[in-house]
């Protein structure tokens, strides 16, 4: 996890395409610029980079359920609910469940959960738009494949 960089996610562990389902796992880093303002002597994963997490993992899933036709944006945010905080050096795991894909749209339940239980979870809409008008495709597909996206597909059978 680089949290400066929005790289929230570390690795996707499984991605069930029947059941539209998909677990990732990230650590917190141990130290961050973020932590030097959120907050000094007391670091803790602001809660819109928490959010941030369940869009990706959700992104991810879409693009898995799409085969990489479109590009998921995070639209809106419901529900959201922060249960925990989290410091650095903590293991989260990711939760996204797809609850509907069509007319250009993804609507997903997400949550995400450590050894001390859970931390957040809320419902995400995500707007999808076609890779030829978005001409980020390349960029995309090189992340999924750097966390393991490809493989968990792969492994799916995919």
């Amino acid at each position: 996890m680089l949290l400066e960089y929005f790289q929230m996610i570390d690795t996707v562990e499984s991605v069930s395409l029947d059941a539209g389902r998909l677990t990732a796992r990230s650590k917190v880093p141990a130290a961050s610029p973020v932590f030097e303002g959120h907050f000094p002597g007391m670091p803790l994963v602001p809660g819109v980079l928490l959010i941030e997490t369940m869009a990706q993992a959700s992104g991810f899933l879409v693009l898995a359920k799409n085969g990489f036709s479109a590009m998921p944006l995070l639209m809106t945010v419901d529900g959201a609910k922060i249960r925990n905080f989290v410091e650095p050096e903590t293991e989260l795991e990711i939760e996204a469940h797809l609850e509907h894909d069509g007319s250009g749209f993804a609507v997903t339940k997400a949550k995400i959960t450590s050894a001390s239980g859970k931390i957040c979870d809320a419902q995400l809409k995500l707007r999808t738009i076609p890779f030829d008008k978005v001409p980020i495709g390349d960029i995309v597909r090189k992340r999924a494949e750097e966390v393991g996206l490809l493989r968990a597909i792969a492994d799916n059978g995919g």
